[in-house]
């Protein structure tokens, strides 16, 4: 069968490889995967089940039940941050697809911080538009000049992500002031994928979206309360462009969920407090481990992850030699245009991470050693 020319722009997530590869090895230390590892909470099942059992089974309003949408419009009035509607779309990866199908047209281009997020490069390039990486190694922060020297007349949106999938890096409130400013000099969009603001480690979390006239917010529940199956999330913004988008959404997806909207709305009220001191202890564990153990890193602010250098600077090499060893990680080069670097997800046991570390200690010591 011939399938599409656009099949070719995008590739099996390198992620999903690994995920693969999992399953053929017997009890791996597998730290590779962006997935809580708690269950959803009970008090949500609960809902859940309740909702089932009402029969709230059918479509939903294209654009979510209005107690939810609602509740997410308090949600940002409470924290200062000013959009105009929103709308409820299948997880945040609908919520992005979305966006970028309403938003760009063939050969507008999109500055996408690297490393990144998967998704954002694979999706702008399937619909035709073009993705422009702003490099940010080796201390992953934005700068205006570093947007600056990637803008050109066809730059149609710019994504932030705080705090960030692979490297936990959190912006500072100069950082989104900065880019917020930019941006709005310049016409373009702002896209802020908020996913991760629950688990911020170190003081309060700085909203991009905060900072921006008209932001465009995409959040959901799938990392904060374990609902990744469940394909809840939604997209705030500009009255423009909801309309816009829940025309995609009804043509496409048709409502997100009708269960998991239930279930979203009650989301809202679990305090994630102790898993967040739990998340902060694992950074800890993991970033001074890895500190004391030799490897060039850079802390991480949130999120579940952490983005080392590879010794020797080959991160697919590296992750080889992992797999050898029986740990699971993720090349750097996934989330990259460049190879240097690996990820690790601290969303594991404190057992693992110390059996983690164990590997990357020796492995570590093994490319110190001259042959």
């Amino acid at each position: 069968m011939k399938l599409a020319a656009r099949r070719d722009l995008i590739d099996s997530s390198g992620i999903r490889k690994v995920f693969d590869l999992a399953a053929t090895l017997k009890d791996p230390i597998n730290l590779s995967i962006g997935l809580p590892d708690f269950d959803m909470p009970d008090e949500l099942k609960d809902t859940a089940v309740e909702a089932i059992r009402a029969g709230k089974n059918r479509y939903t309003l294209t654009g979510g039940i209005p107690p939810l949408r609602k509740r997410i419009a308090r949600y940002y009035e409470e924290r200062g941050v000013t959009v105009e509607d929103n709308m409820v779309a299948s997880g945040t990866s609908g919520g992005l697809l979305l966006v970028f199908l309403a938003l760009l047209d063939p050969g507008d281009e999109v500055l996408i911080p690297d490393p990144y997020f998967v998704m954002y490069k694979a999706l702008v390039r399937f619909i035709g538009a073009k993705p422009v990486l702003v490099d940010t190694y080796p201390d992953f922060r934005i700068t205006r000049e570093r947007l600056e020297a990637a803008t050109t007349e066809r730059t149609r949106l710019l994504i932030l992500n705080s705090p960030a999938n692979p490297t936990g890096a959190t912006y500072s409130e100069e950082e989104c002031r900065a880019a917020a400013e930019f941006a709005e000099s310049r016409g373009i969009a702002v896209m802020s994928d908020e996913i991760y603001e629950e688990y911020v480690y170190d003081g309060e979390y700085v909203r991009p979206s905060a900072h921006l006239k008209e932001p465009i917010v995409v959040s959901g529940f799938s990392k904060s309360v374990a609902m990744t199956g469940w394909r809840i999330g939604w997209v705030a913004g500009p009255g423009d462009l909801i309309r816009a988008i829940t025309d995609v959404q009804q043509y496409s997806f048709v409502c997100a969920p009708s269960v998991a909207q239930e279930t979203a709305l009650r989301a809202f009220d679990i305090d994630m407090g102790p898993t967040r001191d739990q998340f902060r202890a694992r950074r800890d564990l993991i970033a001074d481990g890895l500190l004391d153990a030799g490897y060039n890193v850079v802390r991480p602010g949130g999120a579940f992850y952490i983005f080392p250098e590879a010794p020797g600077g080959d991160g697919e090499a590296f992750v080889r030699k992992a797999i050898e060893n029986n740990l699971l990680v993720v090349p750097g080069n996934v989330f990259s245009e460049r190879n240097t670097h690996f990820r690790i997800s601290f969303a594991a046991s404190e057992e693992k991470l110390r059996a983690g570390l164990e590997v990357l200690r020796r492995l570590r010591e093994m490319a110190a050693t001259p042959t």
